[in-house]
């Protein structure tokens, strides 16, 4: 896109920024270097309405603060990933919104613990000159772990059972990965509980760190979770699929940041 259309959509950014009822908070990297974007999407009408550069409170604190104490307080939930300043920062502004851990960010913390283990895995069989751990573990397989199993290849799903077979964190790692998120396919916030307390359970008795830390998380932040059995909207809501980031559905907080994707 043109640096002048740009710069003509900047200038016509919405001031104050768009009042929502149901929001979804995220960060993204948007540069090299570990720089982020913090950014509201109203959930209702599936567009971004705000964003600013960093992710500490004080970032989400100026969207509160750009909506305004009154739309604050008309806010009923906030999705999010469960990040310790997200969270100050929305019991300090939108004291009304119940906080939910939602569906996607929970697969993404399981992933995120289950690729640790799989690079640990892959350390200490090159130490120990595993050669056939280290060539089901490197770069090329790795994602065999993280993804569904049902979309897995023939070839993908033998090596995923090989890999099972001889090494028992990677097994582990499997079916903790793949029982955590089931949480949010229960039928009522008492088979949920329930399912989070094993589940917290297994994985702090797994001996896998980035499991344990994991499993400690989960237990300072049961509620959110529960929370969205409550908050049906946000079910609803598949921040992976449904967000569009264009021209008509962001309104730019810097030039810079701003980028066209199909």
């Amino acid at each position: 896109m043109d640096k002048a259309i740009l710069e003509e959509l900047f200038k016509k950014q919405l001031t104050p920024t768009p009042a929502s009822v149901n929001i979804s908070v995220d960060e993204v990297a948007w540069k090299k270097y570990h720089r982020y974007l913090t950014n509201a999407i109203d959930i209702d009408k599936k567009v971004l309405t705000w964003n600013a550069k960093g992710r500490k409170a004080e970032v989400l604190n100026k969207y509160y603060e750009s909506v305004g104490k009154e739309n604050c307080a008309r806010i009923e939930s906030v999705a999010m990933d469960g990040a310790k300043t997200y969270i100050s920062s929305t019991k300090d502004y939108a004291v009304n919104a119940l906080i939910v851990l939602d569906r996607f960010h929970a697969t993404q913390k399981a992933n995120n613990a289950a690729d640790q283990v799989q690079r640990d895995e892959l350390s200490k069989a090159r130490k120990n000159e595993d050669e056939e751990l280290v060539e089901l573990t490197n770069c090329k397989q790795r994602f065999i772990l993280l993804k569904n199993r049902s979309k897995l290849s023939d070839r993908q799903s033998a090596t995923l059972t090989r890999l099972c077979e001889i090494n028992q964190p990677i097994y582990k790692t499997l079916l903790l990965k793949e029982n955590f998120p089931q949480t949010y396919f229960l039928n009522t916030v008492e088979e949920a509980k329930k399912h989070l307390q094993e589940w917290t359970e297994q994985a702090l008795s797994s001996g896998l760190k980035p499991f344990i830390e994991l499993a400690h998380s989960v237990a300072e932040k049961t509620q959110y979770i529960l929370n969205w059995f409550i908050k049906k909207s946000v079910r609803l809501f598949r921040k992976d699929s449904t967000v569009k980031l264009n021209g008509l559905s962001v309104w730019l907080m810097d030039i810079e940041m701003f980028i066209i994707s199909d």
